[in-house]
C-alpha cells in the first residue's frame, strides 16, 4: 500500500464505464489511437510460434493454444479457419491467440512448419 492507502501502480483496477479497453493507452477500444491498433497489427514476438495446451478456466476441457503468430486480425482469422478445418474441430481467435478445441499440438506444429512458420511445442 502507498501512503494514500491505495495500491501501487495507479492503474484502473475495475470499471464498467468504458467496456473493453486498450492495454497500452487504457482508453476504450473505440477511442484508442495506438499505432498498432490503427494498423490492425499485433506486436511481433521472437519469431517463434508456440503451440501449447490449456485447461484453465474451461472446466477441465483442453484446448490447443497457438501464440506468437505475427499477423493482423484478418489474416489471423483466416489462418485459424484453415487450422480448424485441418483438425476437424471448432475454435476461436482471442486477443491474438488461436484456440482450437481438443489436443492437436503435434498436428498443428507440423502444419505450421509446412506453412513456413517456425513453430514448436510449448509446455508439457
Amino acid at each position: 500500500m502507498t501512503k494514500s492507502g491505495g495500491h501501487r501502480g495507479g492503474g484502473l483496477v475495475y470499471s464498467t464505464d468504458v467496456g473493453r479497453s486498450c492495454p497500452r493507452c487504457r482508453r476504450a477500444l473505440d477511442e484508442c489511437r495506438c499505432e498498432q491498433r490503427l494498423a490492425g497489427k499485433r506486436p511481433a514476438g521472437d519469431g517463434t510460434v508456440r503451440v501449447g495446451r490449456e485447461t484453465k478456466g474451461r472446466k477441465g476441457k483442453g484446448v490447443t493454444v497457438i501464440a506468437g503468430i505475427p499477423l493482423g486480425e484478418d489474416e489471423l482469422a483466416q489462418l485459424a479457419t484453415r487450422l480448424k478445418k485441418r483438425c476437424g474441430s471448432g475454435g476461436t481467435v482471442r486477443n491474438g491467440v488461436i484456440e482450437i478445441q481438443g489436443d492437436h499440438r503435434d498436428l498443428l506444429v507440423a502444419e505450421l512448419n509446412a506453412l513456413g512458420y517456425r513453430a514448436k511445442r510449448a509446455g508439457g
